[in-house]
C-alpha cells in the first residue's frame, strides 16, 4: 500500500488519526519513532526554521522542497501545509504538482487573502467563496495520483461566523475536497457542530494557546472528527528546552542536561545503520 492509499485508509477508519507537527527531517523522524501513523508539516514551524513568523513569508518552492525532504526520510504519510496555494488557480495547479512530486500524501489549501497569516492571529481576510471553490477544483484536477488527499481549509469563522465557514466548507466538498479543515473555531459547541454540518470528513487543528479551546483527542473523536493535527507540540517544547539549555550553558560554562543518548545512538536514530551497511557492502576493505 502506498503512503497516500494508507492515509486514505486511516482517514476512513473509525479511530481519530493524530498527526503531530514537524518541520524538518529530524522532527519528522521523531514523530515516526514515537509510533504515530502520520506526520504533519507545519507551515508555522517551517517558517520558524527559516527564521520567520507565520506571515506568509516562505515561498511555495521553499515549502515544497521542505516537504520533499520530510517525505523522503519517513515511511509514514506526510500531510503538508500549502498555505493559499501561492496565488490563483494557476499557481494552485503548480503547487499541487510540486507537492505531489515531492512525495506528500496530502496537502491543504486555504481561503485567506495572500499573504496569509497564522490562523490563530487576528487581522485575517478571506477571498470570495466562488474563488475558493475554484482553487479547490483546480487542485483536484491537478493531481496525477487520485490517492493524493486534497484538504480544503477555511478561515471564515474568524472573519464572519460559523454559518459562513460551514457554507464554504460544503462548497469545497462539492468542488471535490477530500477533507475539510475549519480553522480557529472559538467555542466548544461549534467544535462539536462542525462534523455534523459539514458534508465530508473533518480535520481539527489542536493549538494550545490559540483561538480554539483545549479539546481532548478522545472528545474530538467522539465529536466525529476524522483527523487531528497538533502543529505546535514539538515546536513549543523545543523552544522552551533550547532556551533552558542555552541559559544554563551561558551561566555555568558547561551543558547541564544529561543527553538522552550518546553520539552513536543519536546517529542511529537518524539512519546511520543503513549508511554503515552501504559502506560495508561497497567500500570493501577500505571501510
Amino acid at each position: 500500500m502506498t503512503k497516500r492509499a494508507a492515509l486514505r485508509h486511516l482517514i476512513a477508519a473509525p479511530e481519530l488519526l493524530v498527526a503531530p507537527g514537524a518541520w524538518d527531517g529530524l522532527t519528522a523522524r521523531l514523530v515516526e519513532q514515537a509510533g504515530f501513523q502520520a506526520v504533519y508539516m507545519t507551515g508555522a514551524g517551517t517558517a520558524a526554521a527559516h527564521g520567520f513568523p507565520d506571515y506568509g513569508l516562505v515561498t511555495g518552492t521553499e515549502m515544497a522542497a521542505n516537504a520533499g525532504r520530510m517525505a523522503d526520510c519517513t515511511t509514514i504519510p506526510l500531510i503538508a501545509d500549502a498555505d493559499t496555494g501561492y496565488g490563483n488557480e494557476l499557481n494552485v495547479t503548480r503547487t499541487v504538482r510540486d507537492y505531489e512530486r515531492a512525495g506528500v500524501a496530502a496537502l491543504h489549501i486555504e481561503d485567506q487573502v495572500a499573504p496569509k497569516r497564522c490562523g490563530h492571529l487576528d487581522g485575517k481576510q478571506v477571498i470570495p467563496t466562488e474563488e475558493f471553490a475554484g482553487k479547490i477544483r483546480a487542485a483536484v484536477q491537478a493531481r496525477r495520483d487520485p490517492d493524493l488527499v486534497i484538504i480544503a481549509r477555511t478561515d471564515a469563522r474568524a472573519v464572519a461566523d460559523l454559518d459562513e465557514a460551514v457554507a464554504r466548507a460544503n462548497a469545497a466538498v462539492e468542488a471535490g475536497a477530500d477533507l475539510i479543515f475549519v480553522e480557529a473555531i472559538p467555542e466548544m459547541a461549534e467544535l462539536a457542530a462542525v462534523p455534523q454540518r459539514v458534508h465530508g470528513p473533518c480535520l481539527l487543528n489542536v493549538v494550545p494557546g490559540g483561538k480554539t479551546p483545549p479539546v481532548d483527542l478522545g472528545a474530538a473523536q467522539a465529536m466525529g472528527y476524522a483527523m487531528a493535527i497538533c502543529p505546535a507540540v514539538l515546536l513549543t517544547t523545543v523552544l522552551a528546552a533550547g532556551d533552558r539549555a542555552l541559559a544554563d550553558l551561558k551561566a555555568m560554562g558547561l551543558p547541564t542536561d544529561r543527553p538522552a543518548a550518546g553520539v552513536v545512538e543519536a546517529f542511529r536514530r537518524f539512519g546511520s545503520g543503513e549508511w554503515d551497511a552501504l559502506r560495508r557492502d561497497y567500500a570493501g576493505t577500505a571501510a
